[in-house]
């Protein structure tokens, strides 16, 4: 684990920051790269990913100070805003960037299923890449096992032993889903065809994470963590994405 980077006696950079400012930087090259040569699409593109940005971050943050640890904050609510120690919930991010893009999309009378396939692969490279700063960052640790790929994490009061790493799991396995998404945009597709998709491979991937992980997610709701009920409710909407229609508008490849 690797929670800090040494710059000086006096200066430690968050590594969960340094990648995550990464990962906003490849995700905003490779959106203006999927925009073509086209300066409006350009333009709105750069938008959207703003929005996301500050949609994402806040939703992220807000779901980890009111769900998961609320007691704490109510009681230190200046650590609410030390945000470079971690502390975000992936699921309170994508809600909050979605309600950001579908404001914008909306006061500029634009697409949203359109722009949401546009982005689908933005989003789930930006996903596999993030997680490395979890890894590094010593949170979202496994259950304790013997496998050969186990590994040791230092997060504060952790019992020693080897265990899942859970961020490698969701990092892995969402890139699959990004090479997946690329190969099925070559496809003609109903717009919003290949948001579901993603959608729903994103929601069996959490989900799948979610029965190795032992880190502080909040309450359990019927023994199930929050994210994996989230993740129930996005696998319905993804469905209902995609399941074939009558009248349905096509995309070409």
């Amino acid at each position: 684990m690797l929670p800090f980077i040494r710059l000086s006696d006096e200066i430690l950079l968050p590594s969960y920051m340094l990648v995550l400012s990464l990962t906003y930087c490849i995700g905003l090259v490779f959106a203006f790269y999927r925009a073509g040569a086209d300066d409006e699409k350009r333009n709105t593109a750069l938008d959207l990913a703003l929005a996301i940005m500050i949609g994402g971050f806040v939703g992220a943050r807000l779901l980890h100070v009111f769900y998961e640890q609320p007691t704490f904050y109510f009681e230190n609510p200046a650590e609410a805003f030390k945000f470079w120690r971690g502390g975000f919930v992936y699921y309170g991010g994508f809600i909050g960037a979605l309600v950001a893009c579908w404001l914008y999309v909306r006061w500029k009378k634009l697409s949203f299923l359109e722009w949401a396939d546009f982005y689908a692969p933005v989003i789930s490279l930006g996903y596999a890449l993030g997680r490395l700063g979890c890894l590094l960052n010593g949170c979202c640790f496994g259950e304790i096992c013997d496998l050969p790929w186990a590994i040791e994490f230092n997060f504060p009061g952790l019992p020693t032993g080897l265990r899942h790493p859970t961020a490698i799991y969701a990092s892995v396995y969402e890139l699959c889903v990004f090479a997946f998404l690329i190969a099925a945009e070559k496809r003609p597709l109903r717009v919003g065809q290949l948001f579901g998709l993603w959608l729903l491979l994103h929601a069996q991937g959490r989900i799948f994470m979610e029965l190795f992980r032992a880190d502080d997610r909040g309450p359990a709701i019927f023994s199930l963590s929050i994210s994996t009920w989230l993740s129930l409710a996005v696998m319905v909407i993804a469905l209902a994405t995609l399941l074939p229609k009558k009248i349905g508008r096509t995309k070409a490849p």
